[in-house]
């Protein structure tokens, strides 16, 4: 195993990816119990939510913690919740799932990088926005309803032909 260290920036975004094990389909069918997962790690945690979008088997976003060195706390406070109050995917479980008490619910790991200017946040904002349609679940990036991106239709960022358009000329793609 890698000895992987975290960057931890104060007063830096985060892009963060987590990932449902085996890419399992279920949080848009949960998306009631994963909103509440986000309201209830906020109680305890100080951290923003600048951008997000959900599908059903990942969530990209971008936060803004407070506290930098609590973000890992914050993900993994949400995961803990989302898995606590679902029930386990017995199919995706292996024994040492089981020996662990993990419900097989979340991949272990998350990605994270720390964004490092105003380009970069607005590269990654417009990656989470267009990633409903990068993976064919709407033509449009205005209709995907589990996106922070009409917020920022609606506050002007985006200008008209970004709302309904059906290409990916406007959008870097990250992977």
């Amino acid at each position: 195993m890698s000895n992987y260290k975290r960057i931890f920036l104060p007063d830096h975004y985060i892009f963060i990816t987590m990932v449902t094990k085996c890419r399992n389909l279920i949080l848009i069918d949960n998306i009631e119990l994963l909103r509440n997962s986000f309201k209830t790690v906020k109680k305890k945690y100080n951290f923003e939510i600048y951008g997000i979008v959900i599908l059903p088997d990942h969530v990209h976003m971008i936060l803004f913690p407070e506290i930098v060195h609590q973000y890992p706390s914050v993900i993994a406070s949400i995961k803990w919740h989302f898995s606590r109050h679902m029930e386990p995917v017995f199919e995706l479980m292996s024994e040492s799932n089981f020996h662990r008490r993990e419900k097989g619910i979340w991949q272990r790991r998350y990605y994270e990088h720390t964004i490092r200017d105003e380009e970069e946040l607005y590269k990654y904002l417009n990656y989470i926005h267009y990633n409903p349609v990068k993976h064919g679940y709407t033509k449009n990036v205005k209709d995907w309803e589990f996106s922070s991106f009409q917020k920022f239709a609606d506050m002007g960022y985006y200008i008209d032909e970004y709302k309904c358009f059906d290409d990916t000329e406007h959008f870097e793609d990250l992977d």
